[in-house]
């Protein structure tokens, strides 16, 4: 008799816990996803969210399209990545926030383009954008000079754009802002860079040599013809497009790796060619 009622009472205390386990469980609610807030703090920055306008107008001037791959460095929730995607470019995201990408992944799927739109959870200073041909950025000043000598050794040609914060001495190509009317009350201003080739050094010309300093896209030096040497003027590089006058004659031409072939206007007209000297072959740009 008291084994079986002991029985008893054991069976009724296991199902009152069974019971109460189950009544805590339904009780828990259930995991909100999770939502950023603005000035969240992540590894290098804090979170503040680009207005779409901008988004729109970097890409409008880094002239985004459905032949570009698109590599967003620090992309939060998404939105830049996104917006190329739908453009129909190949693209990337890279975020060190694990549940920024995530966010990513999902706002990619509610605006349809979950299938192009990539997103990966990585360290800017350990990541590979090599093949980017466009390069979208919202960081702090500081971080953009730490990534400035590995972008600057990117495809001549390769579009960088940046929210705001700018290059340091290195002055951007082209500027571009939204205002009020077009739904940005702050940070509202794009800068876009085009990396330029490297030409510093010597290059030897069919009838004289050529010799060029570098300052980022901005060329100076002289050309030395029959024993006389002309300073040039107006010196640029517009990624591997180079332009420059000297003695009143217009050249322009395209860098490739160690050649240049272009066209002369003023003077005798017609095409020229430059090849570095084998000294200076594949020399630095010193910035």
């Amino acid at each position: 008799m008291f084994a079986s009622r002991l029985m008893r009472q054991s069976l009724l205390a296991l199902l009152l816990s069974v019971f109460a386990a189950g009544a805590i469980g339904q009780a828990q609610p259930a995991q909100k996803p999770f939502e950023p807030s603005v000035g969240q703090e992540g590894k290098d920055v804090v979170w503040v969210p680009t207005p779409q306008a901008l988004v729109d107008k970097m890409l409008d001037i880094a002239k985004v399209t459905a032949s570009d791959y698109v590599i967003d460095l620090g992309s939060g929730d998404g939105r830049t990545v996104i917006t190329a995607a739908k453009r129909g470019a190949r693209t990337l995201g890279i975020e060190y926030n694990p549940d920024m990408v995530e966010l990513s992944k999902r706002n990619a799927e509610k605006a349809g383009v979950g299938a192009k739109a990539n997103f990966m959870k990585a360290d800017l200073f350990e990541s590979d954008f090599s093949q980017a041909t466009v390069i979208t950025m919202f960081l702090l000043p500081d971080i953009n000079l730490k990534l400035r000598p590995k972008i600057l050794d990117l495809k001549p040609g390769t579009r960088i754009v940046s929210n705001t914060f700018t290059m340091g001495e290195w002055t951007d190509d082209e500027t571009a802002t939204v205002d009020d009317k077009d739904g940005c009350t702050y940070y509202c201003t794009a800068h876009l860079w085009i990396v330029p080739a490297k030409v510093e050094g010597a290059w030897q010309l069919s009838r004289g040599e050529l010799s060029l300093k570098q300052n980022f896209q901005m060329v100076t030096g002289t050309l030395k013809t029959g024993g006389n040497a002309t300073p040039i003027a107006n010196g640029r590089l517009r990624g591997d497009q180079i332009s420059f006058t000297a003695g009143g004659a217009q050249y322009a031409g395209r860098v490739n790796g160690n050649t240049i072939e272009g066209t002369l206007k003023g003077g005798s007209s017609g095409n020229w060619s430059a090849t570095r000297s084998g000294k200076q072959a594949a020399a630095p740009a010193k910035y």
